[in-house]
């Protein structure tokens, strides 16, 4: 559903304008609600409300008494918020994810498949390129048989 890399800059009052792209999809599924929280490897994470109950579902069928349970529903779920694009397509970003994420001015929205990630331009550009040199490793290790 979402794919490709896009970058947009937060506004004055700390709104992120959605990549029309992804607007579009959103309007094809008639996507209403998404959840941003915290993401793995320093960027966020934005789901549609569906895609969002059913990692939910994953998570809080973890064994609390599992100490490594606990913590990672904890970090995830304390920073989730619900938000909805307002008309001219924009989120806001709420402080303590931009300063999870290191967000300043610029954002890159990756599409991830069933998930958008969105990171600051400087920590994308820096997972990109100490990554891209593995990626044919990593697939070879990841796909085969």
């Amino acid at each position: 559903m979402f794919y490709g890399e896009h970058e947009h800059s937060i506004d004055r009052k700390g709104r992120l304008i959605v990549p029309a792209k992804f607007r579009a999809a959103f309007k094809e599924y008639a996507v209403e609600h998404l959840f941003l929280t915290r993401g793995l490897d320093g960027c966020l994470f934005l789901f549609t409300e569906e895609e969002w109950r059913r990692q939910e579902s994953k998570f809080k069928n973890l064994p609390f008494t599992r100490g490594e349970a606990r913590k990672f529903n904890r970090l995830y779920f304390s920073g989730a918020v619900e938000t909805e694009p307002d008309r001219q397509g924009r989120i806001l970003l709420p402080k303590t994810l931009k300063d999870f994420a290191q967000i300043k001015h610029d954002v890159v929205f990756v599409g991830v498949s069933s998930h958008i990630e969105l990171w600051a331009k400087e920590r994308w550009h820096d997972f990109f390129e100490s990554s891209r040199a593995s990626f044919e490793e990593i697939a070879e290790h990841l796909l085969e048989g």
